[in-house]
């Protein structure tokens, strides 16, 4: 269910008014208010702050998504350490205060809460809702006993202890750092996550839709109502087809079934990733008492044995990344607009699939995979059981207890998403080789299976093989398919991957859940001996070579599902000091592009591409040897060095065979110089130009170049987006470059960059990307790293113009001017403020 709903009707603004009308016709009787406006914070604990007079006019005034801990600062002795980015947590109390209208007497109001971390307990007027410990997923509490209306005030306060450090073996943040609603119905309404949708049988010609609607009825009396269902095309708005059961109701709740018959459906599918959304109406006597929206795809998913993984039918191979929740100098409270940004870089990549590492994400991403045409990998939990040996506390306290409750609410919330086509119970558990291992999963899948009997389960395992042999078979064979975590690291598998388990284990289905990638700071380029003793050589020309076999054998192995590299983009905590992030993805923390990013683009895109490696600025490596790399999937580059060639290289993947005869190709051989997916030559350093020039089917496609620089002269910016809506929430990315005076990139200027963000919006985050930075996230200045830094701007509610200008010591500085338009007008809110 999309559920970024900033708005209903204007009409609505007349509901919840004292003086109450009639209801307009064609008012949802559904109302669903976003309540991250105006909380009160305090960080520290602050005992008796669940009461509602305790006094909070002290407090810090914000709005939600909140983390504090990356407010900082860092430090070395932090109890969260390496694991949790060296940043502070422990705890932290939210309040609010709010009216409700009279009007809204009889109805059901309850507060959700898309995600806390962690171990939070929620007080309403001073009673106590509840707590969850798990800071992942999503929960809500019934407010109606305890509202007072009529414009009384209400006080909500929550509480949030992160003190139990280090709970987490990446950075978790610390607060309300998703999305909270208030939700208002009638006695009798679709549930919570009441709707689930599958496509049991799919082509192009019809789709059958199956629907299973839970109805709860709140009253003591039995309810008759007619249960209305339309699917509606969601790019026209249009009813395409629809159905309608009469039932009665009584206390509790009742779950109906439909099907529901569409000809010539619109697939949903990586390419064309087309949605529906499903309308359910609950009527009496022709009233509406309840309606609910769903979106949803039409798609067909299967994992054949030899084949991989099926969409509608046809093999996809999963070109995966690993991804955790937190976007770098926002910390896990993540605007959509820059949780989009990640993503359609990663899309632009070749990346068509995601893996949620290691635990549900917010709802709107999701919705944004939805929509991108994303496969995604939901994954659960971190630990069963056994605590991470990295850890001092981790969910092992709460698995005994919670463990099926925060399982069925991750697959109730998720399981409508057409993007989701694997779940994953755990990650690199304790219990692979433990005895008990069988007991504690079989009842992980047994719910997945039962919840949702569309997916299949998998896990992903670090001990599948090791030196001492394979996993038992008694918990490897309760998987659906056999998630492998490093598949090449073991002895002979380095260069045989998953060919010895298919042999012994014919009827496994294999998935590569997490593999290494190339990894490193942006624009690092190192020279050492390896091993040590040897002639000094470039680390960085040995990177893509692991990545290159895994994917060489992925690709032309039809059973392989895919692989989840490690990662798509660096993320805080795992890290050892100075280091606050790790390093290992594609785009480092400010969403720019590594070397990795385009040897991934390479393999797993079709359009021209070439890009050229290391920079070209080596002072005291005259005459000495520099590595330069091509990544392409051009058939053969030449390269030159001001003006002389130094070569032309070919590359072929997958080489060319002979059809129809002996010596007959289809296409012509290209005659590779290498049996690697990249071009290397080695060259002697002198300043200058490199040039590159990809030829592909014998015709020129495409050119790179990489420049010696000279010294800093001038700041370039660019922006991602000039018009932004003015709601609060939008993020504009500003990249900054320090070039000289011709223009060229300086690869190694670390200059500091001031930014000043006048108009109607405001600086948000500041970031460079490197790894070992400890400046704060939230200062108006930044060092450059290795020639970048970046500025997130956020919108004002007030429409209007932003002028960001930046400028450093020294450097010609840069302004620009975005524009917001407003935003869609929000409703009147089940409150009264």
């Amino acid at each position: 269910m999309m559920k970024k709903t900033f708005g209903l009707c204007a009409l609505l603004a007349l509901i919840f008014t004292p003086l109450l009308p009639a209801q307009p016709a064609g008012a949802s009787p559904r109302l669903r208010e976003n309540f991250d406006a105006a909380w009160r914070f305090q960080k520290g604990d602050a005992p008796g702050a669940e009461q509602p007079a305790f006094a909070d006019a002290a407090w810090r005034t914000l709005d939600l998504p909140h983390d504090w801990s990356i407010e900082g600062p860092f430090g070395e002795n932090e109890a969260t350490a390496g694991p949790g980015g060296y940043l502070p947590t422990g705890i932290g109390w939210y309040r609010k205060t709010f009216p409700i209208a009279a009007a809204m007497r009889g109805r059901k109001i309850a507060i959700e809460f898309d995600g806390v971390y962690m171990n939070s307990d929620v007080w309403l007027n001073g009673v106590h809702l509840g707590k969850w410990p798990y800071g992942y997923t999503s929960f809500a509490y019934d407010l109606t006993p305890h509202l007072k209306f009529g414009g009384e005030p209400n006080v909500i306060a929550v509480r949030v202890d992160n003190s139990a450090q280090p709970n987490s073996r990446w950075y978790s943040g610390s607060g309300i750092y998703r999305h909270v609603w208030l939700t208002a119905t009638g006695a009798l309404h679709v549930a919570r996550f009441g709707t689930y949708v599958t496509t049991p049988k799919v082509s192009a010609e019809a789709a059958a839709v199956k629907i299973q609607t839970r109805l709860l009825n709140e009253s003591a009396a039995t309810q008759k109502v007619t249960l209305r269902t339309e699917i509606v095309d969601a790019e026209n708005n249009n009813v395409i087809a629809s159905t309608q059961t009469d039932t009665a109701v009584a206390a509790g709740e009742q779950a109906l079934e439909q099907t529901i018959d569409v000809a010539s459906p619109r697939l949903w599918s990586t390419r064309a990733p087309n949605l529906y959304r499903l309308r359910t109406t609950v009527e009496r006597d022709g009233a509406a008492l309840d309606r609910y929206e769903t979106t949803f795809g039409i798609r067909s998913v299967a994992y054949d044995v030899d084949r991989g993984f099926l969409l509608n039918g046809e093999p996809v191979k999963m070109l995966g990344v690993c991804l955790h929740h937190d976007a770098g100098a926002v910390g896990a409270a993540v605007p959509e607009a820059v949780l989009e940004r990640r993503l359609r870089l990663l899309q632009a990549m070749g990346c068509n699939a995601i893996r949620c590492s290691h635990n549900p994400a917010a709802p709107e991403f999701y919705d944004l995979c939805d929509r991108l045409g994303l496969l995604v990998m939901d994954e659960a939990f971190d630990e069963w059981t056994v605590r991470k040996p990295q850890i001092r506390h981790g969910y092992s306290e709460f698995f005994p207890e919670w463990s099926e409750r925060d399982l069925v609410t991750m697959l109730h919330r998720d399981r409508n998403h057409p993007s989701i086509v694997l779940w994953s119970v755990g990650n690199e558990i304790g219990e692979q080789r433990a005895k008990n291992g069988p007991d504690v999963l079989r009842p992980l899948v047994e719910i997945c299976h039962r919840e949702d009997p569309t997916r299949p389960v998998t896990a992903a395992m670090d001990n599948i093989f090791t030196d001492q042999g394979p996993a038992p078979a008694a918990f490897v064979d309760l998987l659906d398919i056999a998630g492998y975590n490093y598949v090449d690291r073991w002895l002979d598998r380095r260069e045989t991957f998953f060919g010895p388990d298919r042999s012994a284990f014919p009827q496994r289905r294999f998935v590569g859940t997490e593999d290494s990638g190339a990894g490193g700071a942006r624009g690092g380029y190192a020279f050492r001996a390896v091993p040590v003793g040897t002639p000094e050589r470039a680390a960085y020309a040995s990177a893509p070579i692991r990545v290159e076999q895994l994917w060489k054998f992925a690709l032309t192995h039809d059973y392989v599902i895919g692989h989840f590299m490690w990662t798509g983009i660096d993320y805080l905590g795992e890290a050892r000091w100075p280091n606050k992030a790790s390093s290992s993805g594609a785009l480092d923390t400010c969403g720019f592009p590594k070397d990795s990013y385009y040897l991934y683009q390479s393999i797993f895109t079709a359009a021209p591409m070439l890009h050229l490696l290391p920079h070209w600025n080596w002072p005291g490596r005259e005459g000495q040897i520099v590595p330069v790399l091509a990544y392409t999937n051009c058939d053969v580059v030449e390269l030159t060095l001001n003006g002389r060639s130094l070569g032309a290289k070919a590359r072929e993947f997958p080489r060319a065979g002979t059809k129809g005869g002996w010596n007959n190709y289809s296409t012509a051989p290209v005659s590779a110089t290498t049996a690697d997916l990249h071009l290397a030559w080695d060259v002697p350093y002198e300043p200058g130009t490199l040039k590159a020039v990809g030829w592909k089917a014998g015709k020129k496609v495409c050119e790179a170049e990489v420049r010696t620089a000279g010294a800093p002269a001038a700041i370039e910016i660019s922006v991602d987006r000039e018009t932004l809506r003015a709601d609060g929430r939008d993020v504009a990315h500003v990249t900054v470059k320090i070039v000289d005076a011709n223009g060229t990139l300086v690869p190694n200027a670390d200059a500091r960059v001031k930014f000043s963000v006048d108009g109607t919006g405001s600086l948000l985050a500041v970031d460079n990307g490197d790894p070992a930075s400890h400046e704060s996230f939230q200062a108006p200045e930044r060092r450059a790293f290795n020639g970048q830094c970046l500025a997130l701007v956020r919108t004002a509610a007030t429409a209007g113009e932003i002028r960001i200008a930046v400028s450093g010591d020294g450097l010609r500085g840069a302004t620009a001017v975005l524009h917001t338009t407003p935003a869609e007008k929000m409703s009147a809110p089940i409150t009264t403020l």
